[in-house]
This record gives structure tokens, C-alpha cells and sequence, in this order.
């Protein structure tokens, strides 16, 4: 009776450990570490509205005025601006400021590490810390849209250390 029962105890560990699915990660590079999994409290959400696929509109400078809107990088798995990302952001506020007829939508990328849900949400935050920079700065947070394109977008896919450094990245798109 003993001996049935273990055996019976044995087959529903092994059915439910069968049962049991791990979640898809994706290898860092070369070495095949997994990816880093979304921390517990993250609530990955789709973006209430995606940008219409069509050419930016190109904005009129003045000379000596340079690129309107410039993108601002990255560390690895952080979302938290560094001091050359304010500088950015400070110049691209400033822009904001000079044409109030302007609009941008700041969108946060990541480089292809770790999941699709986490790379989304990671690229939400990022769009998100840029935004607030500008309102903090004093443009109308209804003038900012975000979105998050995750690892969908790269800038390099090449996969090496240095395209995922570019890959990390708010980009910013007049609209």
C-alpha cells in the first residue's frame, strides 16, 4: 500500500513538473547567459496610440541652429538620464520653447537583451524620464506623446556590444 502510494505521489510530481513551461529568454551575446527577467511590480501595457507610419515632416532651422530634436543614449538596463542626456534634453527643450507650433513624439528603445514584455516596458520608462525632463524644464506635457518600441526598432542590429550601445536610445520625432 506504501509502495502505491509513492508511486502515485512520484507520477503527479513528474506530470506537473512536465506541465510546467519556463519562460522564453533570450541570450545576452555570444556566451548564452539568459536574458534579465521584468522585475516583479512592472505592469507592461500597449501604448495607448502608435504613431502613424509616414515620413517626419522636416522642420525649418535657422543657420547655425542644427538638427531640431537630438536623441539621447542609454546605460545598460537603466532608464535614469545621465548628465550628457540632460545636456541633450536641455537643448531639445530649448528648441521646444523657440517653436511652440511643435510637437514630438519621444520614443524609447532598447537593445535586444532580455524579453520582449521587459525591453517594452524598459523603453516605456525611458520615454517616460525624457518627458518629464522636458515638462520639468517647462514645455506642456501635451505637447510630449511617448511610446515604446522596445528591441522592435534598432538603430544597429548588428548584435555587437557597440550597436547595442546605439540601440539604447529615446529618439525624438517631430509630429
Amino acid at each position: 500500500m506504501n509502495k502505491v502510494f509513492l508511486v502515485v505521489v512520484l507520477l503527479l510530481c513528474v506530470v506537473m513538473i512536465a506541465g510546467c513551461h519556463p519562460k522564453k529568454m533570450r541570450p545576452l551575446g555570444p556566451s548564452g547567459q539568459e536574458g534579465t527577467k521584468p522585475p516583479a511590480e512592472t505592469v507592461v501595457k500597449e501604448p495607448a496610440e502608435r504613431p502613424i507610419e509616414k515620413p517626419i515632416k522636416p522642420i525649418e532651422t535657422t543657420e547655425g541652429e542644427g538638427m531640431a530634436l537630438k536623441d539621447i543614449n542609454f546605460e545598460y538596463d537603466k532608464y535614469n538620464l545621465t548628465e550628457a542626456a540632460g545636456d541633450v534634453l536641455a537643448g531639445n527643450a530649448e528648441y521646444l520653447m523657440k517653436h511652440p507650433d511643435v510637437d514630438a513624439f519621444v520614443e524609447g528603445h532598447c537593445d535586444e537583451r532580455g524579453t520582449e514584455e521587459y525591453n517594452l516596458a524598459l523603453g516605456e520608462k525611458r520615454a517616460i524620464a525624457a518627458r518629464d525632463f522636458l515638462v520639468r524644464f517647462g514645455i506642456d506635457r501635451s505637447r510630449i506623446s511617448i511610446i515604446s518600441y522596445g528591441e522592435e526598432r534598432p538603430l544597429d542590429p548588428s548584435g555587437t556590444e557597440g550597436a547595442w550601445a546605439k540601440n539604447r536610445r529615446d529618439h525624438f520625432v517631430v509630429k
